[in-house]
């Protein structure tokens, strides 16, 4: 319990009608700096400005006012990016008064009323620019003459410390003593005193600064309310442009030294401690906050035992989100249970809600099925008219419906009624959400434009919120996922140029230390990964295994699968495959379930084992089309074509081939795609009776006509990707193809092809039967 002296001094009240200090224990007097303000308002009222520049400065004005005070070469830089003419005339301004005397002080603050007299100005009595200019004035004549000297002295060190040259890296005094200009009026004693501790403080820096270097000393009430509104703005919405996580952890230390119960200080500090993932500094930060809440009485409408039980079960409710946040299910579940007993015993339903929200969000965490409870969510939010819940909810039936299999025309129906609502009550970030999560649905359905369209329709979206402070672009998880899947459609396509500039967009808006920064950084390794084993660089992509282990175990197991096969370590390979297929099994990761059964029958291939790779691949394909996987049940009806090639019924399995074509052609990777065009060419040569390494003509000359042109399709595109391997492969078949048919020209021109390509890759070609 603070003691009464405490509570006094940081009380913002008044005592004997007299302000003695606000919570930061500094009034708002008037300094050098805010005198160069005066001089920027000054000269925009009096002088002529073009209407763009004047915009800018008009913008420029109230952070200038209640942000913390600048150096006059930040100042001086800030005002010329919006006008050089206003910056060059107050620095004569503020020359005339700091080489001047006291009397050209005196004699500007004399000519501010001026303005005033005229009705169209910015500084009219009831404007921002003409309550601050009277504020300034009213302080300014509150000055005893020993003050105003020391104004002047202050003003003139400001002014020529900013011209000055340090000496050996120090710092020039002080020009006057303040210990000489004590006051011998007894009512001025504490305004002499606070004033004695503003002139003895270092000048204030501004976060506006591009070094984003904080402010050292105490900030006035309106000062730090706009440092910690603008700070949690920022971190909320663009995240780069707020202070570095040490810069603003200092910045704040120093703000709650001179006021330890400053409850917003305390918030602020916890998301910055979320923002580098430091649990114990987080929880600290927000008991602190709860517990500086109550102690002050600010929390919210209620007020004594009411406003008291509400701060308790809302502080619980946010631990269990930390605790959430960072996985600690148990920690998460008792501070939850501990949030719904208190909200039980108050009846506050409005809690209640946002702890059921809460509880099926651990139990999908947990991995359970949590269906049951986020209907019953939905319902309740829905009839205590919570929109933002009932939303929230019915989107998170949508994701867990996409996993069980449900049709995607009911998923989009759900979707849409959420987006009536979404737009109805303005509620921008699910509407972010909504968009997001369309994206994902339809990619995990294999429709890659319908995935392109929505993702560009969020990016292009103006947003419902002011968007203040500069921000352009929200830096939420939406955005994030969004830019993710644009990077993998693209790497897709073989456009590695345009996935590098949008990695680096990714890189800027979601620096390494962000909460976001690991969806980009997953995305990057993948699409690294994949394209160095398309192009037959599997000593580039071994060591990637292991960091994309580290942000997705899962994932990283699958991808050392992928490797394993790839160096025929086929024995390690299938242990690895078994036990990711039982644990995916387990978590119902049906997507990866059907990637893993596919790898294995690439492993029965391996060993001529294209009997035991059929059942697999069934299997794979009934779940493919169970959960309405459109792209994976492609990829499966190719493998299940090959096996069928290979098991000598070339008819069938270009009859099947034809199944899944044209979903590849229209939504797949190019490798894909050039897969598909290589193992139609070779069920075309089959089926015209043409045998490698055997003489002879093709029995169907149309038919091998027909497969050299699909040849140099899968030329095209694997040319797209510098997919070596697979071109040795294809030039190869059309140089056979080509001698079958009698084209002696073209086939040594193909042979000379697949000759250069053996002698680049260095490397033995595997069996061109063996693989898809």
């Amino acid at each position: 319990m603070a003691s009464v002296h405490e509570s006094l001094y940081f009380n913002p009240m008044m005592t004997n009608g007299v302000v003695h200090a606000n919570v930061f224990g500094i009034k708002d007097w008037v300094t050098p700096y805010k005198i160069s303000v005066l001089a920027l308002l000054y000269e925009m009222t009096a002088s002529k400005i073009t209407l763009p520049e004047r915009r800018r400065l008009n913008k420029l004005i109230l952070p200038l006012q209640q942000g913390p005070d600048l150096t006059l070469g930040q100042f001086l830089k800030t005002v010329e990016e919006c006008c050089p003419q206003t910056a060059y005339a107050v620095k004569l301004r503020l020359h005339e008064m700091a080489d001047g005397e006291l009397k050209d002080m005196e004699y500007f603050f004399s000519t501010l009323p001026t303005p005033f007299t005229a009705f169209d100005t910015e500084a009219y009595k009831t404007s921002v620019v003409g309550l601050f200019m009277r504020h300034m004035l009213l302080a300014y004549n509150k000055l005893s003459f020993s003050q105003v000297y020391k104004l002047y002295k202050s003003l003139q060190h400001y002014y020529h410390s900013h011209y000055a040259k340090p000496m050996d890296g120090q710092v020039p005094a002080l020009v006057a003593d303040d210990s000489e200009m004590d006051l011998t009026s007894i009512e001025d004693t504490v305004g002499d005193r606070v004033d004695k501790e503003e002139l003895d403080t270092p000048l204030h820096e501004s976060e506006l600064r591009s070094d984003n270097t904080p402010s050292r000393g105490p900030l006035s009430q309106k000062q730090a309310e706009y440092f910690l509104a603008r700070q949690a703005y920022l971190l909320k919405n663009d995240e780069n442009k707020a202070l570095k996580p040490a810069a603003l952890q200092e910045e704040l230390n120093n703000m709650l030294k001179f006021n330890p119960d400053f409850a917003e200080a305390h918030y602020l500090n916890y998301l910055n401690s979320m923002r580098v993932q430091d649990i114990f500094l987080s929880a600290h930060s927000l008991l602190h906050y709860f517990d500086r809440l109550i102690l002050s009485g600010n929390d919210g409408k209620s007020n004594g035992d009411e406003g008291y039980g509400r701060s308790l079960r809302y502080a619980a409710l946010n631990l269990a989100s930390l605790h959430c946040r960072f996985g600690h299910y148990q920690q998460a579940d008792l501070a939850l249970q501990e949030a719904i007993r208190i909200a039980q015993e108050s009846n506050d339903h409005v809690c209640l809600q946002h702890c059921l929200s809460w509880l099926y969000t651990l139990e999908q965490m947990k991995g359970s099925d949590s269906t049951v409870l986020t209907e019953d969510s939905v319902k309740m939010a829905a009839h205590f008219c919570l929109p933002y819940l009932a939303s929230l909810g019915i989107q998170s039936l949508v994701q867990q419906g996409a996993t069980q299999g449900k049709t995607a025309h009911k998923l989009m129906d759900a979707l849409k009624d959420t987006d009536i609502l979404h737009w109805k009550h303005s509620l921008s970030e699910l509407i972010e959400i909504s968009l997001a999560q369309t994206t994902s649905i339809w990619r995990m359905y294999g429709k890659s434009t319908m995935s392109l369209q929505q993702a560009q329709l969020l990016l292009n979206m103006s947003s419902l919120e002011p968007v203040n402070f500069g921000v352009q672009q929200n830096n939420t998880e939406g955005f994030a996922v969004v830019l993710c899947h644009l990077a993998e459609l693209h790497a897709e396509q073989g456009l590695y140029g345009v996935v590098s500039e949008i990695i680096q967009h990714l890189k800027e808006q979601f620096p390494p230390h962000t909460q976001h920064a690991k969806l980009w950084m997953l995305c990057d390794l993948k699409i690294q990964f994949e394209r160095h084993m398309n192009e037959g660089k599997y000593h580039l992509a071994e060591p990637l295994v292991t960091a994309i282990a580290a942000l997705n175990q899962t994932e990283g197991l699958y991808r050392k699968a992928q490797v394993l096969k790839a160096l025929n370590r086929s024995t390690e390979a299938y242990h690895i495959l078994q036990q990711l297929q039982a644990h995916c099994e387990k978590t119902k990761c049906t997507e990866m379930v059907i990637r893993v059964m596919l790898s294995t029958a690439e492993l029965h291939w391996e060993s001529s084992g294209f009997s035991t790779a059929l059942p697999v691949l069934l299997q794979a394909l009934a779940l493919a089309r169970q959960h309405h996987l459109q792209s994976l049940a492609s990829e499966t009806i190719l493998h299940l074509a090959f096996t069928q090639l290979m098991l000598g019924v070339p008819e069938q399995a270009l009859n099947v081939l034809h199944e899944a074509i044209e979903p590849i052609l229209a939504h797949r990777a190019v490798m894909d795609k050039g897969r598909a065009m290589l193992l139609a060419a070779r069920c075309q040569m089959a089926v015209a009776g043409f045998k490698p390494n055997r003489q002879g003509q093709a029995a169907d000359l149309r038919l091998a006509a027909s497969a050299l042109d699909t040849l140099n399709e899968a030329v095209a595109y694997f040319s797209q990707l510098n997919c070596k391997e697979r071109l040795r492969d294809v030039h190869y078949l059309q140089a056979q193809l080509h001698r079958s048919l009698g084209q002696i020209l073209e086939s040594n021109k193909s042979a000379m092809l697949f000759r250069l390509l053996d002698q680049e890759l260095q490397s033995p070609a595997p069996p061109v039967s063996m693989r898809l």
